[in-house]
């Protein structure tokens, strides 16, 4: 059966996220697709437990944090959640009518669109020696999902951003050893993380190496050493005994099917209207870092801000008779009733939503 929805989300980040809750106060009901098997988009699949410092009003969370925190802001609207699916098919049939199709053969009568899929698909830089991805998710990982199964064993990490850094720090002291080799000297990581390293190091608590990987071997059909030519005169190799071989060569994002939609890019980035985040494209508009604007700036503030004006633009092509006015979650009574907040508790009453427009 095909759903009908007056909005359609592609991308379950934290901007999508929040675009529920703005069409949630427009009383717009949503719909959101997202590629992965969880919501959170970056957050979650590349930082869920590192602090972020730049949300208002909350000092320090994790990226996990902020979207179970954004999850609960959008409970009041109930909107369907749609993941580990991919939008394969998006027709406008009229104005104000699209229909969408997803992988898994979800359909989808909408009245607007909305892009909030970042930089799109992230896909990692993968090892470069033959046969070494036959261990992929058994030995050879790209991510780190649960810290604990890594306890008591030879790590070997591949990288010198944050993300290899941080794992070493965070995983060395329950390895059973860990060696982080990076392809040169030169760190694309946060100074004190790299210091950390370094007095880890000291302190014998782990390995520091240059080089690159060479090769492998086996042992009883798994992954038993790796072979490194280090970066010195000699070229030096040097084998380690390895368990688990965690790689951090970073992320190469793919725009994916949002290219063949039709919508204007710049740098297979979506420009839009920047009073109104609509694209090129009547009825589909493009919020966060997948758009692009004169002083755009990719932070998650930003497109916080951007789904809010989307919110607002989409409700006015909508009721176009109407004046659509800005009304605060502070004060109105209709607001509350959308978010389920009982007035009498909250203190507001007819007389206190002189300061709110209706």
């Amino acid at each position: 059966m095909t759903i009908k929805t007056d909005v359609v989300i592609i991308g379950a980040g934290p901007v999508g996220l929040f675009q529920v809750f703005e069409l949630g106060l427009q009383g717009l009901s949503a719909h959101v697709i997202d590629a992965l098997p969880q919501s959170g988009g970056q957050c979650t699949e590349l930082y869920p437990d590192k602090p972020i410092f730049d949300i208002p009003a909350v000092p320090e969370c994790t990226g996990q944090q902020l979207i179970d925190n954004l999850e609960k802001q959008i409970a009041p609207f109930s909107p369907g959640m749609h993941l580990d699916q991919t939008v394969e098919v998006l027709e406008k049939r009229a104005e104000n009518a699209f229909y969408i199709k997803t992988s898994v053969g979800t359909e989808f009568d909408c009245r607007a669109v909305i892009v909030a899929a970042g930089a799109g698909s992230f896909t990692p830089v993968r090892v470069r020696i033959e046969g070494l991805d036959t261990f992929e998710n058994k030995q050879l990982f790209y991510r780190v999902r649960n810290p604990d199964s890594h306890a008591g064993k030879d790590i070997v990490i591949l990288g010198g951003g944050d993300s290899a850094l941080d794992w070493a720090l965070q995983l060395a002291p329950t390895a059973k050893s860990l060696t982080l080799v990076n392809r040169t000297e030169r760190f694309r990581a946060a100074e004190a993380s790299v210091k950390k390293l370094y007095a880890l190091a000291d302190a014998g608590g782990a390995t520091v190496l240059m080089g690159t990987l060479k090769s492998f071997e086996t042992a009883e059909s798994k992954l038993s050493k790796l072979t490194f030519v280090l970066r010195d005169e000699a070229k030096s190799e040097v084998t380690l005994p390895v368990d688990d071989l965690l790689v951090f060569f970073g992320l190469s994002p793919k725009l994916g099917p949002v290219e063949h939609w039709g919508m204007a890019l710049e740098r297979k980035l979506i420009t839009i209207d920047v009073s109104t985040f609509e694209t090129s494209v009547p009825g589909i508009y493009a919020i966060g870092d997948i758009n692009t604007y004169a002083g755009k700036k990719k932070l998650i503030l930003s497109g916080f801000h951007e789904a809010a004006l989307a919110a607002y633009a989409i409700k006015q092509v909508f009721e176009p008779d109407k004046k659509v006015n800005v009304q605060y979650t502070t004060t109105s009574p209709l607001m509350h009733e959308r978010l389920g907040v009982n007035d009498e508790a909250s203190g507001v009453t007819d007389a206190s939503v002189s300061t709110a427009s209706t």
